[in-house]
């Protein structure tokens, strides 16, 4: 049998440079996993200040016009019956403007342009409350034919912001606009 030398000395190790694989690729992907996280969070934060921006920069909806309301606004004018009677027949704003354009008068004598006048005025005043107080600061309304103004009403400030419409329709070769704007 053979003796072994207590006395011998251990083998040392020898040092490598040889890296354990697993070891690297279990700290390269954590350190992907955090990048990506960090990524995210990057994105959701600058989402939320996006919006929050988006919102806190833009005036409220009470205090807005949308377009849509001045059409709607116009086309239901339009439609609206008035007082004024052509052979037998009340008439409404559509037709009155036609009416005013050939001077036509009412058949109870009065002119059928200061009574498309007063009635636009009533409806306007009715229809957009123009105060200090209120969302609107102001509105004009501009009836033309051909490019002449026929009817022009105004009320309050004509400044900021500003919503409006214009209607195009034609009679006997004569082209009309309506031409409505709210200020804000």
């Amino acid at each position: 049998m053979k003796k072994i030398n207590s006395k011998s000395k251990p083998s040392t190790p020898v040092s490598t440079s040889v890296i354990n694989n697993d070891n690297f690729c279990l700290k390269s992907k954590r350190s992907q996993e955090e990048m990506v996280g960090f990524g995210i969070i990057i994105v959701i934060v600058a989402v939320i200040i996006l919006l929050f921006l988006r919102f806190s920069l833009t005036n409220n909806k009470e205090s807005s016009i949308e377009s849509y309301e001045a059409e709607n606004f116009v086309l239901g004018v339009l439609q609206q019956t008035t007082d004024c009677q052509n052979n037998q027949e009340f008439l409404n704003v559509n037709k009155l403007i036609f009416g005013c354009y050939n001077n036509n008068v009412c058949e109870d004598g009065r002119d059928s342009c200061e009574v498309l006048s007063n009635i636009l005025t009533n409806i306007l005043e009715k229809s957009w409350d123009v105060t200090s107080e209120s969302q609107y600061k102001g509105y004009k309304l501009e009836i033309q034919s051909n490019g002449e103004n026929m009817i022009n009403i105004t009320e309050g400030k004509l400044i900021g912001n500003s919503k409006g419409t214009t209607q195009d329709f034609s009679r006997s070769g004569n082209d009309f606009q309506l031409i409505f704007t709210v200020y804000n």
